[in-house]
């Protein structure tokens, strides 16, 4: 998902929401964020909530801790825009994979324009598939991985310094290689057991990405707060890179928006819709006919208030729509939990 730890709830001591904004500025900083949040290494399934919104945008310098966790269970087999069956002969035929992250966060904000941020997840994955599936045999017997390490970390620089309000940003970031990739994890179970992995279940991608990203948020009324965002990420530069040997992660852009209610400080429900565009993964290594797609969420959450600086939030996200690329795994649910600390 996106960035948890540059804001923090609007309950906290010297937040100041900004006043009603006119019309055009709404619309010019929606069409700066479509035009150029977090998701991870699982074809167009990933985690696109908007963490940022969840725990409410903050001028307020300092340091803050966060702590993530999102579970995505991608258990139901969809193509286009429909669940199916099965697939044609010949492709492969997966179960289930089960994603579990959790992200430790750091940001530091000297001033009220700008903010650098640190990501380092821990991923947790088991997956399972049959393998080609061959109608004239019976299914075979599950092959199974399980991975339990560290991702790929991210920096990320947050500017918020264009408007009195500080409430329009822009975000320039890059993901770093730390995790394992390629061929790092086997299979431990099951006909396939001893072979690697698909690259893109690895914990990581092996690449250095790019990050580009813009915020906005706005008082709409007394009690309701707008906001929308978004990011785009693309590799520069992947170890992958020898002929009949290489990977590269598709390019991907997510944005969100939504309701901020703002009537208690120290409860704040609010409701995101979550966009996600993911192209084809690339290379030799690459499940190029099965990573990419558009997938929209709606997703429901609240924002708590527990201390002066410490807040939580807990959300579920619910898929609405989603167009997949060949035949993919796809969560019929996801759920994400965070708490972050100011000092």
């Amino acid at each position: 998902m996106n960035s948890l730890t540059t804001k923090n709830s609007t309950g906290e001591p010297g937040y100041r929401r900004p006043p009603r904004a006119p019309l055009p500025l709404a619309a010019m900083a929606l069409l700066l964020i479509v035009l150029p949040q977090r998701s991870y290494g699982c074809a167009s399934c990933g985690c696109t909530l908007s963490a940022d919104a969840a725990m409410g945008y903050s001028a307020m310098p300092g340091w803050r801790l966060s702590l993530e966790y999102d579970y995505i269970d991608q258990n139901q087999l969809r193509s286009g825009t429909q669940a199916v069956p099965g697939v044609p002969p010949g492709n492969e035929l997966e179960h289930e994979t089960v994603n579990q992250y959790v992200t430790a966060g750091l940001s530091y904000s000297p001033n009220s324009s700008w903010n650098f941020l640190l990501f380092m997840p821990y991923v947790i994955r088991s997956h399972s598939t049959y393998g080609i599936y061959d109608p004239t045999q019976p299914l075979p017997e599950l092959s199974r991985s399980f991975s339990s390490s560290i991702g790929d970390a991210k920096l990320i620089a947050s500017y918020q310094g264009f408007l009195p309000t500080h409430n329009l940003g822009v975000q320039l970031g890059v993901k770093l290689p730390t995790g394992q990739y390629g061929t790092a994890v086997d299979f431990y179970e099951g006909p396939n057991a001893g072979m690697p992995l698909d690259a893109s279940l690895q914990p990581g991608t092996g690449s250095t990405d790019v990050i580009v990203g813009a915020y906005y948020y706005q008082a709409i009324s007394q009690n309701f707060d707008a906001f929308v965002n978004g990011q785009f990420q693309s590799a520069v530069k992947h170890k992958m890179d020898q002929p009949g040997n290489d990977y590269r992660p598709g390019n991907s852009t997510t944005v969100s928006f939504g309701l901020r209610y703002e009537g208690n400080p120290r409860w704040v429900p609010q409701l995101q819709m979550n966009l996600l565009h993911k192209s084809p993964d690339q290379g030799a290594l690459a499940d190029v006919q099965n990573t990419a797609g558009n997938v929209v969420y709606i997703s429901p959450g609240i924002t708590a208030q527990l201390a002066a600086s410490l807040h939580v939030f807990a959300f579920a996200q619910l898929p609405v729509y989603s167009n997949l690329y060949g035949f993919q795994l796809f969560p019929r649910w996801t759920a994400s939990a965070g708490v972050t600390y100011a000092f």
